[in-house]
């Protein structure tokens, strides 16, 4: 329920100052003129080409001394990481090899 300000009788059809031909005037929609959709199109485009550009200008590069330390860790991790699956493989193999044996015979 929307409670309205009470108006004195001398204000007339003024609310806080606004006459209602003025909120007419300021709710009537002005006939806007569409552009050609392929002019549309291109300034859509270069507004997205102008945003990345600014994006662009706003991104830390990470110094040569931070990437090739970090290049240093991501490869160390793989070779880690590639011995520990080539030892599992390893042990299920020997596994499974002495439990085909114990089948056979």
């Amino acid at each position: 329920m929307q409670v309205l300000p009470e108006t004195h009788p001398a204000q007339g059809n003024k609310i806080r100052g606004v006459s209602m031909a003025d909120n007419a005037k300021k709710t009537e929609k002005k006939p806007e003129k569409k552009e050609n959709p392929f002019v549309r199109f291109f300034k859509r485009i270069v507004k997205f080409f102008k945003d990345c550009k600014g994006e662009m200008k706003k991104i830390v590069w990470p110094t040569p001394k931070a990437v090739f330390k970090n290049t240093g860790v991501v490869l160390v991790t793989i070779l880690v990481l590639g011995l520990f699956v080539f030892a599992l493989d390893t042990v299920f193999m020997n596994l499974l090899s002495l439990v085909m044996d114990v089948a056979k015979g």
